[in-house]
């Protein structure tokens, strides 16, 4: 009996202080990640203002941009998407934007569609696409680049919406520094469900890490809602060859093969214009779904 209670005490010390190590790491890799996020500059437009008041650029930009939009069942977000859009202070001339729809059964193609005068167009990915695939994304954006005739593709998802100028930080990011990948910042646009609040707090320690890790090139991280690369590194890395089987992965498993290749060439673009704002799951069910989907494919990667 007495055997039987020194057995358990040494257990429970012996997990009292795995757990206060597993603590202790946990935070010094936190309080790590939080000094390297403030070291990154923060990237801000040259700005003046214009007779009215209202600020404009100085910036004569010259790279045309490709964004790209997959888009399933999305007839309740795409509009505002759309529009947040056409309202870039970026010239509607350098841009144009793709939408893909994945087989969607709403009207999402009409609500595209009705942008067709703004430069927004709609393929359908049914018209390419006659067998299963591992990842219906994936392709949607593999031929929206075939297509494109932008030199920087911007892919977005069509439930988020950005402020005016964040075509143009990114453009003016990209002409600074050159990059052939850039990860740019997301967040939650949480109301006062506790659910959402959750949700972008999670998320928002989820960003200070993946800037903080792209930064330091500790590893590499990003957030298919709001990235840039280049449309020729795409094509030097075979784009999503190789990564097509796995159902996920377009910004991530794409991000390493870039950063691979080119590893001085992948950037954190910390700033607020370019931030992309996206909407909470709806449910614990679909967030704890969205955080399996996103750990299904850890093991895909060649840096563990």
């Amino acid at each position: 009996m007495r055997r039987t209670i020194v057995r358990q005490i040494i257990m429970e010390l012996l997990l009292t202080v795995i757990t206060i190590a597993l603590f202790a790491g946990y935070a010094v890799l936190i309080i790590y990640y939080r000094q390297c996020w403030q070291q990154i500059p923060d990237y801000q437009l040259t700005k003046r203002f214009d007779e009215y008041g209202q600020r404009i650029t100085n910036q004569s930009n010259t790279t045309k941009i490709t964004i790209i939009i997959p888009a399933r069942n999305e007839e309740q977000h795409i509009g505002r998407c759309l529009h947040s859009i056409i309202q870039q202070t970026y010239p509607a001339e350098l841009f144009e934007v793709i939408v893909v729809d994945d087989h969607s059964t709403d009207n999402t193609a009409v609500i595209v569609q009705s942008f067709a005068k703004r430069n927004i167009h709609c393929i359908f990915l049914k018209n390419f696409v006659t067998a299963h695939l591992n990842s219906y994304k994936k392709k949607a954006i593999e031929i929206a680049i075939a297509q494109s005739t932008g030199d920087l593709i911007v892919t977005t998802d069509a439930d988020c919406f950005m402020n005016n100028n964040w075509l143009q930080t990114i453009a003016s990011f990209y002409e600074t520094y050159k990059p052939a990948f850039i990860a740019a910042p997301v967040a939650i646009n949480c109301g006062n469900r506790f659910l959402a609040i959750f949700q972008a707090l999670d998320f928002m320690t989820l960003q200070g890490i993946t800037g903080a890790s792209v930064y330091k090139k500790i590893h590499s991280m990003c957030n298919g809602a709001n990235l840039a690369y280049e449309k020729i590194a795409f094509n030097e890395v075979s784009g999503f060859k190789g990564i097509d089987n796995i159902a996920s992965g377009d910004d991530m498993l794409l991000m390493h093969k870039i950063y691979q290749r080119y590893p001085d060439r992948v950037l954190y673009l910390k700033s607020r214009e370019a931030i992309v704002q996206t909407q909470p799951m709806d449910s614990w069910k679909n967030f704890f779904n969205q955080r399996i989907r996103w750990a299904s494919k850890a093991d895909k990667y060649d840096d563990k």
